[in-house]
């Protein structure tokens, strides 16, 4: 991992290996830092682990390790909306299994898995006002936009491209209101999201609320309360 300074672009700053457990070397395929946070972050990985990792300090470098991913972790984003509550601990990836994951750092397990897709889901991104509202792109050419306070299921909102080219990249702008796509033939497409994308007030307690239903209705085995969603 290298940290580089716009002042001088000729080499980095500092870098350092990433190394899980003293011994496994991590081949990253992504990395996200939650908002406002420049030490710690997220790293998803080929071999479709994710990682907990630091900058700095005594536990700089490879920290937990987080299993769900069958696939190559194609995408990975920090929770980026700030409001009354505080959701910087959510993250989500997406992954050549065909799934977006939903997690928390607080727990090495994903939350939920999002399973609409039939093919490579290549992208994923938080809204940056939105607390519900996340975008994904998949290799049949379809943007996804998820506001998990209407459904978990399906998406809100769903466009394939002209022509079915994959799509690999995607980017809200800083407002929020629109979203940028890449495909495989070079071009991008902007689209306005309209309403879908402004946030109400309520939205940020219906997202704690819908994430307390998902923990209810997880159905892996795992001990009643270990992790606590909403901060």
């Amino acid at each position: 991992m290298c940290s580089w300074s716009l002042d001088m672009l000729s080499q980095p700053q500092e870098s350092m290996e990433l190394v899980y457990n003293k011994s496994k070397p991590v081949a990253v395929t992504g990395m996200a830092f939650p908002t406002g946070d420049v030490n710690n972050y997220v790293v998803g990985s080929e071999e479709g682990m994710v990682y907990t990792a630091s900058r700095h300090g005594s536990k700089a470098g490879i920290g937990e390790m987080f299993e769900g991913h069958q696939g190559p972790v194609t995408g990975i984003s920090c929770h980026n909306a700030v409001g009354p509550i505080d959701f910087s601990h959510l993250f989500v990836t997406s992954s050549f299994d065909w799934t977006v994951k939903l997690w928390t750092t607080k727990h090495n397990k994903p939350l939920y898995s999002f399973e609409d897709n039939a093919d490579y889901v290549y992208d994923v991104m938080w809204s940056p006002v939105h607390p519900a509202l996340f975008a994904a792109v998949d290799g049949m050419g379809r943007l996804d936009l998820w506001n998990l306070n209407n459904d978990t299921e399906v998406p809100t909102a769903s466009v394939t491209i002209e022509g079915a080219s994959a799509l690999n990249r995607v980017r809200w702008a800083s407002g929020g209101r629109e979203v940028a796509v890449g495909d495989s033939e070079g071009r991008v497409w902007i689209y306005d999201v309209g309403e879908l994308a402004v946030p109400h007030t309520e939205d940020w307690t219906r997202f704690a609320r819908t994430l307390v239903e998902i923990r209810a209705n997880r159905g892996d085995g795992e001990e009643e309360g270990a992790v606590e969603l909403a901060a």
